[in-house]
C-alpha cells in the first residue's frame, strides 16, 4: 500500500490555468473519490473520459476568471482540490460558492481538506467575498467544515443520489468571513 507525505508537505495553490498532466491527476482525484462513494454529482460508472471533460469545464472557468481553482499536491502530484465560484448574481457580489472539495483516498486524515478549505477562505477574501456558502452529502466532510467554524443552515433529505445508487440528504453550510 503506497504511503503519502504529511500534511505539512501539501503544497496548495490556485491554478488560473491547468495544463494536460494537471488534467490527468485532477480526472484521477475524481474518479477515485466517485468509485469511493462521494456523492459529488457523479454516478457509477464513473468514466475518466467524463472527469476529464469536467475538469475541461472548470478549467475553462478558471481562466475566465469564473472561478477559482485550487488544488493540494504532496510529493507524488494532486491529492485534493476544491473551487470557489466567484460568479454570482448581481445582488449578491458578496457571495461565492465553495464547491468539489475532493481528497484522495490515499491523502485523507492527513490535512488535506482543512488546508484547501482555509486556501479557498483566503481566496473568496482576496476575490472580495465575504460571505461563502457549500453543501455536503458526508458527514466526515460536514465535521471538518464545523471544526473549521462553519455554521450548518440545514439538511434536505432525498436531495440527491449515491454514486452507486440510493438517495441522500445534503446539509447546507455556511461562512462568514467578516465575523
Amino acid at each position: 500500500m503506497a504511503t503519502s507525505a504529511p500534511a505539512s508537505t501539501l503544497d496548495v495553490r490556485r491554478l488560473h490555468a491547468v495544463d494536460d498532466a494537471q488534467l490527468q491527476a485532477l480526472a484521477d482525484v475524481l474518479v477515485d473519490c466517485v468509485e469511493g462513494g462521494a456523492s459529488v454529482s457523479f454516478m457509477l460508472p464513473m468514466t475518466r473520459d467524463k472527469a476529464l471533460a469536467f475538469w475541461r469545464q472548470v478549467a475553462a472557468g478558471a481562466a475566465s476568471g469564473e472561478r477559482a481553482l485550487l488544488v493540494a499536491e504532496d510529493a507524488h502530484g494532486i491529492v485534493g482540490t476544491v473551487q470557489v465560484i466567484l460568479a454570482q448574481p448581481e445582488n449578491q457580489p458578496h457571495r461565492a460558492d465553495v464547491a468539489k472539495m475532493l481528497v484522495h483516498r490515499r491523502a485523507r486524515r492527513q490535512g488535506a481538506g482543512a488546508a484547501l478549505m482555509r486556501a479557498a477562505e483566503r481566496v473568496a477574501l482576496d476575490e472580495g467575498k465575504t460571505l461563502l456558502v457549500l453543501d455536503t452529502a458526508d458527514d466526515t466532510a460536514a465535521r471538518l467544515y464545523t471544526r473549521l467554524g462553519w455554521q450548518a443552515a440545514g439538511t434536505i433529505p432525498r436531495y440527491a443520489l449515491m454514486p452507486q445508487g440510493g438517495e441522500c440528504a445534503t446539509t447546507y453550510f455556511y461562512r462568514s468571513l467578516t465575523d
